[in-house]
């Protein structure tokens, strides 16, 4: 069976069995708690194909994070803008908090526009501002301790999590190493099945065939694991728009065999080969 009705058939099955659950955006969702998907890299790449995904968005969202930037500029430069709204939302809750801190006479700095807080790049980079490279230690563990159970590297950082844009929704992934391949398993807490797992199920099975590659191993297997998996009421035509398409192969995925560093890649390094999918589906994002 094609690997896309893992994602179509949960899909199906919030649509059919979710229950009304209310949230912090205001926008009531369809919800199911726990989930799992499992995808093999080893052949193909899990790129939905029922809509077209944004590829662009997925490769320079993943570099920005490998990078340990806290500020969109990297992405607002190569035009990607799906942070957009969280940063223009917190930039303003922030200048308000900095006015408030000024005629109390409180010494801060001025809020930076296109700032995010300590989100994903700085923990996986500079946990806890603390100088600590979890992506780096755990590529480290892959090549010199490759039994370990320990390989986790966490986005999760209760310390800091007031001061970030948005708490990490995929919280933490684990590498296990099984002869010469290499596997990961992703826990997501919060799910936006429609919007947001496509380009999830993209990035982090990217980020296993980067990790494998500058390791010198092969992509295995990704698991998906969620906890809270909904669906937003005012997508509800969308989605039964994209369910009534059927799959198409997935494509492939070539990676430029010169480079040996995670944090030497960039976008021309990375290639889908063979992408065919059906158009797009646009909708909103709740924020």
């Amino acid at each position: 069976m094609h690997q896309e009705y893992k994602y179509l058939d949960i899909m199906k099955n919030i649509l059919d069995n979710g229950k009304i659950h209310k949230n912090r955006t205001g926008v009531d969702t369809l919800r199911l708690l726990g989930e799992t998907m499992k995808f093999d890299l080893r052949e193909e790449f899990p790129l939905l194909t029922t809509k077209k995904v944004y590829w662009k968005g997925v490769v320079h969202e993943l570099l920005w994070f490998i990078s340990g930037s806290s500020n969109i500029d990297y992405l607002v430069k190569n035009n990607v803008h799906i942070w957009d709204a969280n940063a223009k939302d917190f930039y303003e809750k922030r200048m308000i908090e900095w006015g408030n801190n000024v005629e109390c006479g409180l010494i801060c700095d001025k809020p930076k526009e296109g700032d995010l807080g300590p989100v994903y790049g700085c923990q996986w980079r500079n946990f806890n501002n603390q100088g600590f490279d979890q992506l780096s230690w755990a590529i480290d563990q892959i090549k010199n301790n490759p039994e370990s159970r320990r390989i986790i590297v966490s986005a999760w950082n209760p310390l800091e999590i007031k001061d970030m844009a948005l708490p990490p929704c995929h919280s933490f992934f684990q590498f296990n190493v099984d002869g010469d391949t290499l596997n990961c398993t992703m826990y997501q807490r919060s799910c936006d099945f429609f919007l947001g797992i496509p380009f999830n199920i993209a990035s982090y099975s990217l980020l296993t065939c980067m990790v494998a590659h500058v390791c010198g191993l092969k992509p295995g297997t990704f698991w998906h694991v969620m906890n809270d998996v909904h669906l937003y009421v005012n997508h509800i035509q969308a989605i039964k728009e994209q369910l009534s398409r059927e799959p198409y192969s997935f494509p492939k995925i070539k990676l430029n065999p010169e480079i040996k560093n995670i944090d030497d890649f960039k976008f021309e390094d990375i290639k889908l080969v063979e992408y065919k999918s059906h158009p797009s589906i646009k909708a909103q994002m709740a924020v």
